[in-house]
């Protein structure tokens, strides 16, 4: 909506009466609105995140929060997540597939990237005031993953022939080569079995259904 000219104008000469320009109010703490600390602002974050993102975020959130609990959304700078991002690289638990923090680096800054884009959706703070999306991700190293050489695809079927509580189901799925997730063979139901076409209906990660 357009204000009315002469509204703004009998604005102006309000505001030159009292000796007060438009930067002033807009830079004066007590013209703006309180903005949420992190740790209070992380409730609603937690509320509006999906399960998946709470599993993967939610320790970087808890750690945003304890870092700055007492921080306003525009008092963390974009250095401020830098040095977690590099706190967070230095503990990570060491394993035979570790990349020396790296994955823990690029959940920090897209753990932060998520918190922000959610106070922007709620008009906290511009897109451009965002701190989180001013830090650059760890560059991803290629995959060490591998096909399964002809010896460990055999035990791998020799074992589910032989152990569980249902060899007979263990060694069909193994063998219908769906290329499944263990979430989409976990969940399959007698109405998934099409035994006329001979195929078999997967619901996988993030709801995705598939013959």
């Amino acid at each position: 909506m357009t204000a009315d000219p002469s509204a703004v104008a009998a604005a102006h000469q309000v505001l030159a009466h009292l000796g007060v320009t438009v930067a002033d109010l807009q830079a004066h703490p007590s013209a703006r609105a309180a903005l949420p600390t992190v740790a209070e602002y992380l409730p609603r974050v937690l509320a509006a995140a999906g399960p998946g993102a709470r599993r993967t975020y939610g320790t970087y959130w808890e750690r945003m929060a304890a870092t700055w609990p007492d921080r306003p959304l525009d008092g963390v700078a974009a250095s401020d997540i830098e040095a977690l991002k590099q706190v967070m690289m230095a503990s990570a638990v060491s394993r035979r597939n570790s990349r020396n923090g790296r994955h823990a680096g690029e959940h920090v800054v897209a753990a932060a990237r998520a918190f922000y884009t959610r106070a922007i959706a709620d008009g906290l703070i511009d897109a451009s005031a965002s701190p989180a999306h001013r830090v650059a991700k760890p560059r991803r190293l290629p995959s060490t993953r591998r096909a399964l050489t002809t010896n460990e695809l055999e035990e791998i079927n020799a074992e589910a022939r032989t152990s569980g509580n249902d060899v007979v189901l263990d060694a069909l799925v193994l063998r219908t080569e769906t290329a499944c997730r263990c979430g989409g063979a976990l969940a399959l139901r007698l109405v998934d079995l099409d035994t006329i076409n001979g195929l078999v209906r997967l619901t996988e990660k993030g709801a995705t259904v598939r013959w």
